[in-house]
């Protein structure tokens, strides 16, 4: 067949323009279809966005400690259009990484327009008929909104509409305590809100529940209210929103924001016409990322498994493998990690202890580390938080780590997990002084701390001793 690209791949988000610059630095004919915005979720309405309003957030929090550390600050004067005018700046700042000008220089033909498939092969975009042997679906998510009575009624806000607001919230409710709910509840209530999250179920319900404990602690400590229950019914009178739980709670706000999840974005592409198998949220793919049809792959928030931007890279990086390299490449979650960056950060990577414990029983070895004992975290005045290391003998299995930019300080994690390097030579390693790194290295050593310091070595020890003062 004469095909008019080496591969279609349909999604300009950080999956498929991984795979699409990937593929065409190697020097395939790559067709790159978006049918919205160049960057996706992460850079328009997800990471890029919510991180530059927490940044606005954590300026005013440090501004409203007020004395610490012998410096008196003046109380914040928060502006809600310079915060707005920050986060569109971070946007269009970072828009060029992922614009089309970058991707047509890398080799990339570049549709802006919507995708059909329309056959094993072929995509029809734009009026025009594109044929490849191999096609990559990266159509990403949107946000799920749960059938809750009286919401499709009233004005609410997702992660796609939030980032718009031109005025600040007098009374955020958010219905939802995972990832995006307890960032945003934070920031908001930082910058002046009034803020109530709604959750049925767990805080953060995937992560370390001594991390959650800590973080919800603190952001109570600031403001933010907590309210058990599902959401049952919505409405609106007036311009309040009134959200009333299952137990029969209230709560009343200017304001609603819905922070449920993700669903992935499948239908109106084609797929179910040719037969892609799709399973509870997004479509079914193998280890390799294919789909039922073999030459198709998908990626990122599309298919079955985890939505977060940097597994999306990951998986776009592994497709380039497959396509241009004829690399089988299995993903590997064994050091998958991600971040919660709240105040506290929470991050984890591996397994959590509920998880460790579940699988090796007594055989698990759990050591936590307090940033109390950090010296660096002493002197800034900044030491809650921990960092717990699960071991299998003296393999690490997972980490989880709470505390000021926690997030930054797991890459020797994923060596260690994955057996890159041992957690023995993170153990010996120098670390610049003073670092909240030094947390990592005391935690890997502590593995090895009783072979070193044991029996047998101290009578080497003492029978050198001996020896020596012989002589």
């Amino acid at each position: 067949m004469d095909y008019t690209h080496d591969v279609i791949v349909i999604g300009g988000g950080a999956a498929g323009l991984t795979a699409a610059g990937g593929c065409a630095m190697f020097g395939l004919r790559v067709a790159l279809i978006e049918g919205h915005k160049m960057g996706g979720e992460c850079l328009n309405n997800g990471c890029v966005p919510s991180k530059a309003l927490i940044a606005s957030a954590r300026r005013a929090a440090e501004a409203r400690e007020k004395k610490r550390a012998g410096v008196q600050l003046a109380a914040p004067k928060v502006e809600w259009g310079g915060v707005h005018a920050h986060i569109h700046r971070a946007i269009a700042d970072i828009a060029p990484h992922d614009s089309v000008e970058r991707f047509e220089e890398m080799g990339c033909e570049v549709i802006l327009d919507w995708a059909k498939v329309t056959g094993p092969n072929s995509v029809l975009v734009g009026g025009r008929t594109l044929t490849a042997p191999r096609i990559v679906i990266a159509t990403g998510s949107s946000p799920a909104v749960p059938p809750i009575d009286g919401l499709s009624d009233v004005p609410y806000l997702t992660n796609e509409n939030l980032f718009d607001l031109k005025q600040q919230p007098e009374h955020l409710i958010i219905i939802g305590g995972g990832v995006i709910g307890m960032e945003m509840a934070q920031s908001f209530c930082r910058l002046g809100s009034e803020v109530t999250v709604i959750e049925p179920g767990d805080l953060m319900g995937r992560d370390d529940r001594d991390s959650v404990a800590l973080v919800s602690q603190v952001m109570k400590e600031e403001g933010v209210r907590f309210v058990a229950g599902r959401a049952a019914g919505v409405s609106a009178d007036h311009g309040e929103i009134s959200v009333t739980t299952d137990g029969g709670k209230t709560v009343k706000g200017s304001h609603l924001l819905v922070a449920v999840g993700r669903k992935a974005r499948v239908s109106g592409y084609g797929l179910e016409e040719i037969g892609i198998e799709t399973g509870k949220n997004g479509i079914k793919v193998d280890e390799r990322r294919r789909t039922n049809r073999k030459h198709i792959y998908a990626i990122g928030d599309c298919r079955e498994g985890p939505r977060l931007t940097h597994v999306s890279g990951y998986e776009g990086s592994n497709v380039v493998l497959e396509i241009a390299l004829g690399l089988p490449a299995k993903v590997d979650w064994r050091a998958l990690p991600w971040c919660t960056y709240t105040e506290p950060e929470v991050a984890q990577i591996g397994m959590t202890e509920t998880e460790a414990r579940k699988k090796y029983g007594e055989k698990l070895r759990v050591v936590t580390e307090g940033f109390d004992h950090n010296e660096r975290a002493i002197a800034e005045g900044r030491g809650r938080g921990h960092c717990k290391v699960m071991f299998k003998g003296k393999k690490v299995v997972g980490a989880s780590i709470c505390g000021v930019n926690a997030g930054e300080l797991l890459l020797p994690f994923t060596q260690m997990i994955t057996g890159k390097s041992g957690s023995f030579d993170v153990g010996g390693a120098i670390v610049s002084y003073p670092t909240r790194s030094e947390i990592v290295k005391a935690a890997a050593f502590s593995a090895w701390e009783p072979t070193v310091f044991g029996t047998w070595p101290k009578k080497w020890v003492a029978l050198l001793a001996k020896i020596r003062r012989a002589f």
